[in-house]
């Protein structure tokens, strides 16, 4: 055992005196590591940076064709809105339209009825002249006819007798006649 710790006592100086040439590397060291740094990099470059590119080239058409995407949604948007604006202008216009139409029907109802009301009204007092002018025909023949019998019976009574009444009765109308149509001899 003594043999051994001083077999590393002496490894230990040995070492402490290499700690200066093991700071810097070895030119195998060196070597080797460029050696693996060059099948690295061109394992890299010919396997690992194309996969790389074209997967960023992928994603970048993916997010490109997205955003054709949306500004093709974006502009059919605007059309379909401009549409709908269309057809609202259309909707108010053809509400105005009908409204016109309807007031024009009104009106023309309207004075339809008006002058309906007037053929009627005029009809309604035509009515009523010809029922009064019948009913004024039919008192005057009336008061005639009475005038006839009270004349007829005055005349009796002045003279003392009966007179014929059918004679009296044609003589006064014949003077009611002519008193009637304004032609009196008096």
């Amino acid at each position: 055992m003594f043999g051994t710790r001083i077999g590393l006592l002496a490894q230990e100086a040995s070492t402490t005196s290499s700690d200066k040439e093991n700071l810097y590397p070895h030119a195998t060291e060196l070597i080797v590591g460029a050696i693996a740094f060059a099948i690295i990099f061109f394992f890299m470059w010919k396997w690992v940076f194309p996969r790389v590119s074209a997967l960023l080239e992928e994603r970048r058409q993916k997010i490109q064709g997205e955003m054709e995407k949306a500004e093709q949604a974006h502009h059919e948007a605007d059309e379909e809105l401009s549409r709908y604006r269309a057809q609202l202008a259309n909707a108010a216009e053809e509400a105005n339209r009908i409204i016109d139409e309807a007031r024009l029907t009104a009106d023309q109802l309207r004075v339809d009825l008006q002058v309906r009301a007037e053929q009627e009204s005029q009809n309604i007092v035509a009515r009523a002249q010809e029922e009064i002018r019948a009913e004024r025909d039919r008192v005057f023949q009336e008061l005639r006819t009475q005038v006839a019998q009270i004349a007829v019976e005055l005349a009796g009574k002045v003279v003392g007798q009966e007179l014929d009444p059918s004679a009296h009765t044609r003589l006064i109308d014949e003077y009611i006649d002519q008193v009637a149509s304004g032609n009196g001899n008096n």
